[in-house]
């Protein structure tokens, strides 16, 4: 497979309002998450301010925990200098107690 692009309503992450979502093809490797699941927990950063865990101009790469349906996940994202998506590098369960 390869990127995916959806368009989203749009939320605010890190101040910047977000309407485009990119999923690298990294995620595939990992059965178990959908799409849908990947823009449910998108939908669930809308509003986060956080400090990028890596720098790598133009881009700010991110890990977040976020439950969803009693689950946990590890969603390592990224934001691009002057631009308005945000990009899905991978998503896993993550099994760790929150």
């Amino acid at each position: 497979m390869s990127r995916r692009e959806f368009i989203i309503q749009e939320i605010a992450v890190n101040g910047r309002k977000i309407k485009r979502v990119v999923v690298d093809d990294h995620v595939d490797k990992h059965k178990d998450i959908t799409d849908d699941l990947i823009l449910d927990l998108v939908r669930l950063l809308d509003g986060i301010e956080q400090l990028p865990d890596d720098i790598s101009s133009p881009y700010e790469y991110y890990v977040t925990l976020l439950g969803i349906q009693d689950k946990q996940y590890k969603v390592v994202w990224l934001l691009e200098d002057d631009e308005l998506y945000i990009g899905i590098v991978t998503v896993y369960r993550d099994d760790r107690r929150k």
